[in-house]
């Protein structure tokens, strides 16, 4: 288990390494097709806008969240989501992230899938990427099932044949049936998440980005869902999971991060920093009986 001093470090830009193009690609990264994943000293820090550094807010904010306020260059109270996160991941690694609510994991997750910036820095990454973090993320809820599908194909470079057999395999694992041709927006909790998972999980990607967001549907489709979540994990050949179960952070991960406040506790193998997350010894019967996030 490593524990890891958190420092802050000058702020550079996110690196990006330019490539040829790779079929079918969410994300094109760099010139080899294996995949590989880093975070080098990532801080990410959120500008208060409507704060400013007033004592007595500034003095209730920091009770909320336990000093994780600074300044930044333009003298703006912020606050410090992340800071001096770094990690290598290559192919085989399957990484869970634990930690309380408001610990950094979903920020930490879009910062990797390169939804936020980080404020200090930087991430590199080689390999197509599929963040699995909203059960609405890339879909337009005006239009039909069958549109969102279109434009995810669109989007994913697939060609028109390629689009057709998208659609064919979301509609047979949704079962949405008429439902396909009517906008999202009429959609239950449960349809719209079964729509969402089928797409999400229909190209498979190099690097697998998971949040804790799949939680509807019946007995016969979590069954499904299961299967195909298996499958994609499998495929895949880096994983991050977020998640509060633990015995699924277990069975699924080979390594584990403790975050608490923005900030690495600690780093290593799954039954040594979950044992000490938790603050005992793991059970042998701490398994997942589903790999389904909930």
């Amino acid at each position: 288990m490593d524990l890891r001093p958190c420092l802050q470090h000058p702020a550079v830009h996110r690196q990006l390494v330019p490539v040829r193009a790779r079929a079918r690609a969410h994300r094109i990264l760099d010139l080899t097709n294996m995949a590989f994943l880093e975070a080098r000293n990532v801080g990410v820090d959120f500008p208060l806008y409507h704060g400013n550094a007033r004592s007595l807010k500034r003095a209730v904010f920091n009770a909320a969240s336990a000093g994780r306020f600074g300044q930044d260059a333009r003298k703006r109270t912020v606050v410090q989501a992340l800071q001096d996160i770094s990690f290598t991941l290559r192919p085989g690694d399957r990484l869970g992230l634990v930690g309380s609510n408001g610990a950094g994991k979903t920020t930490l997750l879009r910062v990797l899938a390169g939804i936020y910036e980080p404020t200090t820095g930087s991430v590199r990454a080689s390999g197509t990427i599929n963040a699995l973090l909203d059960t609405t993320m890339g879909t337009n809820s005006d239009l039909s099932g069958h549109d969102n599908i279109r434009l995810r194909g669109m989007y994913s470079g697939l060609s028109r044949d390629e689009i057709t057999a998208l659609e064919k395999d979301v509609e047979t694992f949704a079962d949405l049936k008429e439902f396909m041709h009517l906008p999202m927006r009429v959609y239950s909790s449960g349809m719209t998440i079964r729509l969402a998972f089928g797409l999400a999980t229909s190209i498979r990607p190099q690097i697998l980005l998971m949040d804790e967001w799949f939680s509807a549907g019946d007995f016969s489709f979590m069954s499904r869902a299961k299967a195909r979540m298996e499958g994609l994990v499998r495929d895949s050949e880096i994983l991050v999971l977020s998640s509060h179960s633990h015995d699924t952070v277990a069975e699924w991960c080979n390594r584990v991060i403790w975050m608490d406040q923005g900030r690495i506790v600690a780093d290593g193998a799954p039954k040594d920093v979950l044992e000490a997350y938790l603050g005992r010894p793991l059970k042998e019967a701490e398994r997942a009986d589903a790999f389904v996030p909930s």
